[in-house]
């Protein structure tokens, strides 16, 4: 089966995998999946991923996800921002900071996919991805 928005498909899988609070999840491997993926686990939401090519497919990324100590949730809220029917582009000034700088927004950029505060600092603007909280 096709899946026409694959960002989607990988946060969804994530956040019903901290729901229900399993240790690890499997998504779709593309380079924008690795991407928010590695930009997930720079910031802390989870614990690591790691690649898994598959001959003839494009393969799975497993990600390890992470909870607190008491077993309480990192991530709380997954937000899509850009979809494929309306995409969702902004500057650099123009990137949100969800709570203030408590959670983070992923970027696609020219540069790579990355977090808020990297696109700030590299000075880049691009297509709003998604919130984390």
């Amino acid at each position: 089966m096709a899946i026409n928005d694959p960002i989607a498909d990988m946060l969804t899988r994530i956040r019903n995998a901290t729901r229900n609070k399993a240790k690890h999840v499997s998504c779709m491997n593309n380079k924008i999946c690795r991407g928010i993926a590695q930009t997930l686990q720079d910031e802390g939401y989870i614990a690591g991923y790691e690649v898994q090519e598959i001959p003839g497919k494009s393969g799975v990324i497993n990600i390890t996800l992470k909870y607190g100590p008491r077993g309480e949730h990192v991530i709380h809220e997954l937000k899509r921002a850009s979809k494929p029917g309306r995409r969702l582009y902004t500057k650099v000034r123009d990137i949100p900071r969800p709570m203030q700088g408590l959670g983070i927004s992923i970027v696609s950029t020219s540069s790579g996919v990355m977090s808020d505060r990297v696109a700030r600092e590299k000075n880049v603007g691009g297509e709003l991805l998604c919130t984390v909280l």
